[in-house]
């Protein structure tokens, strides 16, 4: 098979490669995506990539990487981010995740575009990442899922709750990262994590995970989601419980990956070939 990284998809019978702006209702809200589809007739894999607080990644590089490896791939924005209508906090986050993965089973969407329901993964990165695995722990139709350098709102919940100076420098940095959202603030933001505490630890979704594949993927050099916080207790935890199809990496590199997109593409390809390009249609 040709390299997804370097080479584009030779010609085939059926349908050609496309790139389709997509639209999806959630709680009234309007929310916009771009779907990724390879050439072929399908059923094609398709996987939902969410991104993070505010979205400055959206990880398109990867869409495309997965496109040329032969999944559908689906990058959208949430309620309040980038030009959408609705106001942002995390819980609409998970609403519209939940919405989006939801829509893209549904008849309509799975006729339109040649997708194959039952092959359907959730990767996100960094806030992301929490909403990949909650929206799989909630929703036991997603056949996969992977968190890159995703964070843990309960652990963080928990740290400031304990530590005034946690608390203060998440306020800090949060107030910088609101110019593409709407309708929120820093202080409702840490206001709302600390409400929901210990129903957003990680941890805990391992009894709902244990049936399917998980990635995890953490980064050395990463100051948002730091891997002795972020990463590597939740991989502890889901040893112990255990997830037997988890897959955990850290790479040298920082919270964008920004000298890792080539590996992170191989990685995330590589995980889903294994467990969803050999799944009979």
């Amino acid at each position: 098979m040709p390299d997804p990284l370097v080479t584009d998809p030779v010609p085939t019978q059926g349908p050609a490669a496309r790139t389709v702006p997509v639209t999806f209702d959630s709680a009234g809200t309007t929310l916009l995506g771009v779907l990724h589809l390879p050439p072929g007739p399908g059923r094609h894999p398709v996987v939902v990539l969410l991104h993070g607080f505010p979205g400055t990644e959206r990880n398109f590089d990867l869409a495309q990487a997965l496109r040329r490896a032969g999944y559908a791939a689906l990058v959208f924005h949430y309620r309040g981010s980038w030009g959408m209508d609705g106001s942002w906090s995390w819980a609409h986050m998970l609403e519209d995740s939940a919405r989006v993965v939801a829509r893209l089973r549904e008849p309509q969407a799975t006729t339109a575009h040649a997708l194959d329901p039952r092959r359907l993964a959730v990767i996100g990165h960094s806030a992301g990442g929490f909403a990949a695995l909650m929206t799989a722990a909630a929703d036991p139709g997603v056949a996969a899922v992977g968190s890159v350098l995703g964070f843990d709102f309960g652990t963080a919940a928990a740290a400031c709750r304990s530590d005034p100076a946690v608390r203060a420098a998440y306020l800090d940095d949060w107030a910088g990262e609101l110019l593409p959202l709407r309708g929120t603030s820093a202080p409702a933001l840490v206001a709302e994590m600390e409400a929901a505490g210990d129903a957003w630890r990680l941890a805990r979704l391992a009894p709902r995970l244990a049936t399917r594949p998980v990635l995890l993927i953490g980064a050395d050099r990463d100051t948002v989601t730091p891997a002795g916080i972020h990463h590597g207790p939740l991989v502890d935890a889901y040893l112990a419980h255990p997830v037997p199809g988890l897959e955990h990496h850290v790479f040298p590199t920082d919270h964008a990956l920004s000298d890792h997109r080539v590996a992170l593409a191989r990685t995330v390809i590589a995980f889903l070939d294994r467990h969803l390009k050999d799944v009979a249609r």
